[in-house]
């Protein structure tokens, strides 16, 4: 793809959702809008100093919760130890990897709920998340 065409696409991106599209913030979206993927802060800012950009930690951190703010991004809290923020926006359930921390997408179509329990009053439902826990055999 044309790096040039990626940025504007990014850009505009940005642009609609009411967000600036500075520098850096152009270079976090082009590395966390290249495939859904759920990443934390600290990979973020070690991919980007991979290719030879640093960006400190508050930059990344206010980026990607202005992201998610703007509904560019999930924020994802597995477990005690970590944030992920989850690029890919459509409805959907994840497997957590508990003894690599890794988060995978559960296929599409592949949870069926026959019933929710009744919603507390004064409530409405806004989203339905599975995190299916798992750990490696052996």
């Amino acid at each position: 793809m044309d790096p040039h065409k990626d940025r504007k696409r990014i850009q505009s991106r940005l642009a609609e959702h009411d967000i600036q599209p500075t520098a850096q913030r152009t270079r976090i979206a082009t590395l966390l809008f290249a495939r859904d993927q759920h990443l934390t802060a600290d990979q973020i800012i070690q991919a980007l100093a991979a290719g030879g950009t640093q960006v400190s930690k508050a930059t990344v951190y206010n980026t990607l919760n202005l992201f998610a703010k703007k509904g560019l991004l999930r924020p994802l809290q597995v477990d005690s130890e970590r944030g992920l923020f989850d690029s890919n926006m459509s409805p959907h359930h994840h497997f957590h990897v508990e003894d690599t921390g890794e988060l995978i997408d559960v296929p599409p179509g592949s949870v069926e709920l026959s019933r929710l329990p009744p919603l507390p009053p004064g409530t409405e439902s806004v989203a339905v998340e599975i995190v299916i826990r798992v750990r490696r055999q052996g």
